[in-house]
């Protein structure tokens, strides 16, 4: 489709990107900028960021609003049907005049990483979603909200199952584990006794960034962190296989596309998590998600334009490659 283009749009919680490419799924031009999510910076935000990605995507292609004739938006905290309204007016303020799809952004990553454009899409990184979509488009997720309603596992989660653990070791209802004196070093405590007390008057704080620190302690060998990740796993495929069940999938071949850092963390999280998902869906292979998810942006507005997309996929993400080598 010479002299057509399609617009990406990934809104995320701590950067968002937007894409453009050619008819031929030639990648011509990107735009980026910080947290874009209403639940982060609001409503005015989010339509500032859907501009300022927007704009920077299409000048560095070189064309205008009127070339684009399919775009896909995902957005971050975009979970609900009560949500639906507010965001499709940030999405129009924009005053294109292709058709567009707007989902959340678990399934760009989905569409992204699978490689016939459905599957279940499984999101591990600050903390965790699931979505997922059937051959005929019709999807299926959890509610996104985290240990609210049960939703676990990020890295946020394995951080505070760690201290849980550190806390139950120094109180004798569980194992020693050398994540006592690994998080002490990190949080600059001088005890664990300093670090349990500072960590409840909130002299210390620990977040998500410290996951990896779990997966090195797991790796050197301490059971107690090894089981850490081994929960991550069973409590992922927890997510994995509710959307398997609504979407009717257990008995069919599909990708299950791992999205997130926390995946990079040990092949024991993933593993475990497609063991427990086998049990119910014997055909379900993983995939690991390595393409920027704005990708999945627009072979979604590639479909709202009828257009047969997955052919044109490894081709897109190929020349994404070339025009950001270190945007992942």
């Amino acid at each position: 489709m010479p002299g057509q283009y399609f617009l990406g749009v990934d809104i995320g919680a701590t950067k968002s990107h937007a894409l453009v490419a050619d008819g031929e799924g030639h990648a011509t031009g990107f735009g980026e900028c910080g947290p874009g999510s209403y639940e982060a910076v609001g409503w005015e935000g989010l339509q500032h960021a859907l501009v300022t990605i927007t704009e920077r995507a299409l000048q560095a292609a070189r064309i205008t609003k009127s070339d684009i004739v399919g775009a896909g938006f995902g957005i971050a905290g975009y979970d609900w049907p009560g949500e639906l309204e507010r965001h499709r007016r940030a999405v129009e303020s924009l005053g294109l005049s292709a058709p567009y799809g707007l989902v959340n952004d678990t399934l760009v990553g989905l569409v992204a990483g699978a490689s016939q454009g459905w599957g279940v899409g499984v999101v591990s990184g600050t903390g965790c979603n699931c979505w997922g979509r059937d051959p005929k488009g019709r999807e299926g997720h959890v509610t996104g909200d985290g240990d609210t309603f049960g939703e676990y596992a990020g890295g946020g989660d394995i951080v505070r199952r760690a201290v849980q653990d550190i806390a139950r070791a120094w109180s004798m209802r569980g194992p020693c584990t050398r994540l006592t004196d690994a998080f002490v070093e990190l949080a600059g405590a001088t005890s664990d006794v300093d670090l349990l007390e500072g960590l409840s008057m909130e002299r210390y704080t620990l977040s998500a960034a410290a996951a990896p620190l779990v997966f090195r302690i797991a790796a050197e060998g301490d059971s107690v962190a090894q089981e850490i990740i081994r929960w991550a796993g069973r409590e992922l495929a927890n997510l994995a296989v509710g959307v398997i069940h609504q979407l009717g999938c257990e008995t069919l071949d599909f990708e299950v596309v791992q999205i997130g850092s926390v995946f990079n963390g040990s092949p024991l999280l993933g593993e475990t998590m497609m063991t427990k998902i086998h049990e119910v869906a014997p055909g379900a292979r993983p995939v690991r998600l390595m393409e920027p998810p704005v990708v999945g942006g627009v072979l979604l507005g590639m479909e709202q334009a009828g257009i047969d997309y997955p052919p044109l996929r490894a081709g897109l993400t190929q020349s994404v490659a070339r025009l950001l080598p270190l945007a992942q």
